[in-house]
């Protein structure tokens, strides 16, 4: 539980995803209705993850550190993990990336984004060094930790991602898949971890 009362939200997006993702709408609209006082930030995020952190790190500068949490998605749950580990916040883990540096190196290049096929970005073979700096998987977590995690992810391995973070509270699901399809079941978990 957080420490004091949640005042500001953020969430991270995926790789190729944006603000636009389901999740991410749907938890835009969750906080929106349910928790209106709370602050929520979900950043388009560039591809450097350097860059990545940075946009947060200056938009977050302001927030009272013992107000405000994480809720990270795949590539998002690797940054939100960094996020947490900054500012000692609690943070929400879903179906988080846990090794993206060896994972996106065969994405070098062309890419092109969920939502708008017509959007594209260059990711490049330097920003993999960057996901290497971020990586804070050595470290013991600075604040709780809630891991929901889909058995039937097609894209990530739960059996590392569950191995990843020993500590958290881990919520296992059987079957699913990466994009967490059925977030909405899963809310009133998150609601209950951040006090809302």
């Amino acid at each position: 539980m957080p420490r004091t009362a949640l005042t500001h939200l953020l969430y991270l997006h995926g790789f190729r995803s944006s603000p636009q993702s389901a999740k991410a709408r749907l938890m835009a609209e969750h906080i929106g209705r349910n928790a209106p006082g709370v602050h929520f930030w979900c950043p388009q995020l560039p591809p450097s993850p350097r860059e990545a952190m940075a946009l947060v790190a200056d938009g977050v500068a302001g927030w009272p550190r013992a107000g405000m949490a994480v809720v990270g998605s795949s590539l998002g749950g690797f940054y939100a993990s960094w996020v947490a580990e900054q500012y000692g916040c609690p943070s929400v883990l879903l179906n988080p990336a846990v090794n993206p540096a060896r994972d996106l190196e065969r994405y070098i290049g062309e890419q092109t984004a969920w939502h708008d096929p017509a959007e594209s970005f260059y990711f490049r073979p330097e920003y993999i060094a960057e996901l290497r700096v971020l990586d804070v998987s050595a470290r013991p977590p600075a604040a709780p930790q809630l891991a929901i995690i889909a058995k039937g992810d097609e894209v990530l391995d739960w059996h590392e991602m569950a191995a990843r973070y020993p500590q958290a509270e881990l919520r296992l699901l059987e079957g699913g898949d990466h994009a967490l399809s059925d977030f909405a079941v899963h809310l009133p978990e998150v609601d209950r971890f951040l006090g809302l």
